[in-house]
């Protein structure tokens, strides 16, 4: 295993226990990788994480908004810092050909077990070396990321009211950059967009498939509603507004000879403002409505809203500090500007976004991506430039994503231990 090389700075002493972490942390992310677990039921993967803090002396407080993982460390007053990962799999169906690779159904497709292990070293890390910083590290691990429901859980669960208001939230997340890589984005933009997920059932009236003029087969419905969706960013955005109308499930019918009496749509909605999210959802319901009604469906359709996140802003001032210290480390070179993406998470709940939620106002937040393409994968990805590499490379949700540890796990656990160590202080700074 390789450990990133890292220039000298300040957090140098924090950081040289690294190289006898990798091993066991490596071990405990390929155990992860191989039991995946489905939102809401991580129930293996809260106990593994749960154990290993509690090995390192957190005071470890299990099943918050379902199978959310909290632990506390306190090394003297200071500010209140969180380190936040997923807990959760996808229903994808791994297709690596590791020698790790998961059986089955679920898969951690997008880097959660990855991010598990990271949060876990840099946790490991400070509570190594407390003579190094003071205040209160809080990790927590977050189930049901994917179906955007966990944080709110938690959240709702008391998390801030029970383990008390932090005064940052730091978190990374996986990328298909070339690992030992970290970008951060721009000042007070989005890194990632808002979505609203919706469940549509559109209605028909179920019969033979030998007479379809004596039914309405809401498989047809669904395919006009798909058709029409995907060119409705065209139609209703502007060409400077980055959106996606994206149809990721039909269900419908059980034979080929049955005409069924309903069809059922996943959809995703993703806008990096507010005012476009509301917009195209707006166009969404028109188009199926109407085309519910163009089709003769004998009841309207039903429209639920299933899921809703807040775009990715992170704290300018905090954003700032964590960048130089990783510029620091990494050198200029590794550290690069990230230009906003469709990608959607839950994370903006634990600041303004989930006021609502936790009434603690304007926590600062602080994002990051990190690369997971090994140097063999980037050098043998077809393109001319790299912009065409990381287009062949596989993205995260696909079969075949997966973070090559040797090189992305050692320069995760760095980032993020980096990152916690510039709001914690070596003296700690006064909370507000």
């Amino acid at each position: 295993m390789s450990v990133p090389a890292i220039a000298s700075t300040e957090h140098s002493p924090v950081l040289r226990g690294l190289p006898l972490l990798i091993r066991p942390l490596t071990v405990f992310a390929l155990d992860l990788h191989q039991n995946p677990e489905p939102s809401g039921a991580e129930v293996r993967t809260a106990a593994c994480l749960a154990g290993a803090l509690a090995t390192e002396g957190y005071e470890v407080t299990q099943g918050v908004g379902g199978h959310g993982v909290v632990g506390v460390l306190v090394n003297g007053s200071g500010r209140r810092v969180i380190l936040r990962a997923e807990l959760d799999a996808l229903p994808v169906e791994e297709r690596t050909g590791l020698p790790y690779t998961a059986v089955g159904p679920l898969a951690h497709a997008c880097g959660h077990d990855f991010h598990i292990a990271a949060v876990l070293g840099a946790a490991t890390l400070l509570a190594r070396a407390r003579a190094y910083w003071r205040g209160t590290v809080i990790v927590v691990g977050q189930p049901a990321e994917e179906t955007l429901t966990g944080a709110r859980a938690m959240l709702e669960d008391g998390l801030y009211a029970r383990f008390g208001r932090p005064d940052v939230v730091l978190a990374q997340h996986s990328a298909p950059l070339p690992a030992g890589m970290v970008a951060h984005g721009h000042g007070d933009r989005p890194m990632l967009a808002g979505s609203v997920g919706l469940k549509v059932v559109l209605h028909g009236r179920g019969g033979h498939a030998g007479a379809p003029h004596l039914s309405v087969n809401p498989v047809l419905t669904a395919a006009g509603v798909a058709l029409r969706l995907d060119g409705v960013v065209r139609r209703e955005c502007g060409t400077a507004d980055l959106a996606a109308v994206t149809v990721g499930s039909v269900h419908a019918g059980t034979r080929n000879n049955v005409i069924p009496d309903t069809a059922e749509l996943g959809i995703s909605v993703r806008a990096l403002s507010r005012s476009t999210l509301d917009l195209l959802v707006s166009a969404v319901e028109r188009v199926v409505r109407a085309e519910a009604t163009a089709s003769g469906s004998p009841r309207p359709a039903d429209i639920a809203v299933v899921s809703r996140s807040a775009a990715t802003v992170s704290d300018p001032e905090a954003t700032a500090e964590v960048r130089d210290a990783h510029r620091a480390a990494f050198g200029e070179r590794l550290v690069l500007p990230w230009p906003p993406s469709l990608a959607t998470e839950d994370f903006p709940l634990y600041g303004k976004a989930g006021h609502s939620v936790h009434g603690c106002g304007e926590v600062p937040l602080c994002y990051w991506l990190v690369g997971t393409v090994g140097p063999r994968q980037w050098a043998q990805a077809s393109g001319a430039n790299a912009a065409e590499r990381l287009a062949a490379l596989p993205p995260n949700h696909s079969p075949g994503f997966a973070p090559h540890l040797p090189t992305a796990l050692p320069a995760a656990t760095s980032a993020m231990t980096i990152a916690a160590l510039t709001q914690l202080g070596p003296s700690g700074k006064p909370s507000p």
